[in-house]
């Protein structure tokens, strides 16, 4: 599998790329599994790209110690000098009359979070690793609790507190 494009979560006054896919259990829930045990999403197979396999970007932001969801994009190619560009996706096709932003309250379990620089490139999902990663507990949609690794050689394993 190719490197993946990364979710984005605003937090804490900050955008930082999510190597989580959220939405995923959502719509394994809602839509159900394909034959290979992946979820059949709607927004899958609009266009090839080798580095986004789920066929979405989700932006996300935590607010008062709650996931929602804000939007959905994919990459698409444009003009001559700008050849790649994001067209939103419509959200009212898995959430009808929410369009602008859903609570997160189907998601359980840990977001991770890159922070800092790329200290190892790997050509597979989200494999890279960087100095650290925030890692959120959230429990049907609310933060739980939150932990920073720090992946630097020279550091302890882990740090308890973001």
């Amino acid at each position: 599998m190719t490197a993946q494009m990364t979710e984005s979560l605003r937090y804490m006054g900050r955008t930082r790329d999510m190597c989580t896919e959220p939405l995923e259990d959502y719509i394994a829930l809602v839509h159900g599994l394909d034959g290979s045990g992946t979820p059949r999403s709607p927004f899958r197979g609009l266009d090839t790209w080798s580095s986004l396999w789920r066929g979405y970007i989700g932006h996300w932001v935590i607010c008062q110690d709650r996931l929602y969801l804000l939007g959905l994009f994919r990459p698409s190619w444009g003009k001559p000098g700008n050849p790649l560009r994001r067209k939103r996706l419509d959200m009212g096709l898995l959430f009808p009359g929410f369009e602008k932003r859903v609570f997160a309250h189907w998601y359980s379990g840990t977001l991770r979070v890159r922070d800092g620089q790329m200290l190892n490139y790997k050509h597979m999902g989200y494999m890279s690793v960087f100095e650290r990663e925030l890692l959120l507990e959230v429990e049907r949609g609310v933060v739980t609790g939150t932990r920073v690794m720090d992946n630097r050689p020279d550091a302890s394993a882990e740090e308890e507190g973001a």
